[in-house]
């Protein structure tokens, strides 16, 4: 029998004789940026670590981790998983490019955090604001209940210091790829985790990435619609038990 996913593979598969003719239209591209002008900020702390940890040491040292320590996590080494995950790296000829590759170089990736322990942070979801590297409070209150239960009541996701809930702004991609853009959604998402979990073990903490989650329900949370922008990923962070 043959259901969606099989459909949308196959559907979506570049061929040499239906590739459209026509150079990309610009003038269509969605706002590269999304931002919460009268929200609260939350400016992150400098970037720079000690930590001596080479990348074939995170490597190896890399796991997903599931049970966590009551202990928060400093705002500091929130901010250098954000950065290091998917902050802007570099500029060149006007164009901000990031820790983690895109198709396109059009990051669809939204990064909103959901805090339980974090220092100097208030509990609640934040949406993290890329171009001016802070967070924007999206709702205030301790949310560890309601993230658990989004998460088919993963414990996880309420012991942990952090979750980070990735979205997509799908136009983003599909004013230039079509529906072949959902692939490289996807694709996107995958590299940020990667990176998140990494500089998670750079830092002596753990990570753990999900895709058993209520779609709906976590969308609710992050007061997003789930069609123009969904939830497509998360992950959790802190100090492992």
């Amino acid at each position: 029998m043959t259901g969606i996913g099989d459909r949308f593979q196959q559907e979506t598969k570049y061929r040499p004789d239906k590739m459209e003719r026509g150079g990309t239209r610009w003038t269509a591209r969605p706002e590269p940026y999304k931002t919460y002008p009268d929200s609260v900020k939350v400016v992150l702390p400098s970037l720079e670590t000690d930590n001596p940890m080479t990348l074939d040491e995170a490597l190896n040292e890399r796991k997903s981790v599931r049970r966590f320590r009551p202990e928060p996590i400093s705002l500091t080494q929130l901010s250098y998983m954000i950065w290091a995950s998917t902050g802007i790296q570099r500029t060149e000829q006007g164009y901000e490019f990031r820790t983690a590759p895109s198709a396109g170089a059009l990051y669809p990736i939204e990064t909103y955090i959901v805090a339980n322990r974090v220092r100097d942070l208030e509990s609640g979801v934040y949406h993290y604001g890329i171009r001016n590297h802070e967070l924007e409070r999206v709702r205030a209150g301790d949310l560890r209940g309601p993230i658990m239960a989004a998460t088919l009541g993963q414990e996880m996701c309420a012991e942990s210091a952090a979750v980070f809930v990735w979205t997509a702004i799908f136009a983003r991609s599909k004013w230039k790829y079509a529906q072949r853009a959902y692939r490289y959604v996807y694709l996107d998402a995958g590299h940020i985790a990667e990176n998140l979990a990494l500089a998670a073990v750079s830092l002596g903490l753990g990570t753990c990435p999900i895709g058993a989650l209520f779609d709906d329900e976590v969308n609710t949370l992050l007061d997003v619609d789930g069609a123009e922008e969904s939830v497509v990923y998360m992950s959790v962070v802190g100090v492992p038990a």
